[in-house]
């Protein structure tokens, strides 16, 4: 089965997370095989970018409570993305949530739509935010983000851009596509090596933050997963129903 669609244009690879009947939830063959893709797109001196994006109305659901990766490989895969010596950039037009959040900041740029919608949802099910954390604090306002990881409420692109989560709103699916449009086009008229070396500047914190706490964080996400709370919160969760804490 394809995880991940793979298509070309201009020196620009596009992966799209590609499970829409699981709401691209993020489970251990999806983080492998999109893994992979961004380890052949670093070696691949045709490809100049990437676009990460979805099939159906989500862009990721998460973590895939039935069949999660391993914490170690969701870090992996984050900071894959934030080491690739190529420029990621997300294109959202559909719902993100929990882990969802964690790649969108991994990228380097992130555009979404107005049908985006975005949730910290970890609080809900009895665990944290905590791999994610690792690039989402460097780079989004540490205020909102007290808010919204604290409470699990939704939040529109619109808030999300003025949040630091993703770079741009567009005004509709359409103007996405228009606002990537001078973006792309200015990755393809950029070095090779200015490209590669501009990022490592432009991450360096975040992956200080990675070298710091992700042995730390790791070891958190493992515990909160296993605890009598989280196994409440994801029963509850996959029920339809409110977990027991709920007033």
């Amino acid at each position: 089965m394809t995880l991940i669609t793979r298509t070309r244009d201009r020196a620009v690879e596009t992966l799209a997370l590609d499970s829409p009947g699981t709401r691209n939830a993020l489970s251990a063959p999806l983080v492998a095989a999109l893994a992979d893709a961004l380890a052949d797109c670093g070696r691949d001196d045709d490809v100049r970018a990437v676009v990460l994006t979805h099939t159906g109305t989500t862009f990721s659901a998460g973590a895939d409570l039935r069949n999660p990766p391993a914490p170690e490989a969701l870090v992996a895969l984050l900071r894959a993305i934030v080491e690739l010596p190529k420029p990621v950039v997300a294109r959202v037009t559909g719902h993100v949530r929990a882990g969802g959040l964690g790649l969108l900041a991994a990228c380097d740029i992130a555009v979404a739509s107005p049908a985006a919608s975005f949730a910290f949802t970890e609080v809900r099910i009895g665990v944290a935010p905590a791999v994610i954390s690792l690039p989402l604090l460097p780079r989004t306002d540490p205020r909102a983000l007290a808010r919204y990881c604290l409470t699990g409420e939704r939040f529109d692109a619109a808030e999300a851009a003025r949040i630091g989560l993703v770079t741009a709103a567009g005004d509709d699916e359409r103007e996405v596509d228009a606002v990537l449009a001078p973006v792309l086009d200015g990755l393809r008229a950029s070095a090779p090596q200015a490209l590669a070396e501009t990022k490592r500047l432009l991450t360096a914190k975040v992956l200080e933050s990675f070298d710091r706490d992700a042995e730390t964080l790791t070891a958190l996400s493992a515990r909160l997963f296993a605890s009598p709370q989280a196994r409440e919160g994801m029963t509850a969760f996959l029920a339809r129903r409110d977990p027991s804490w709920t007033r």
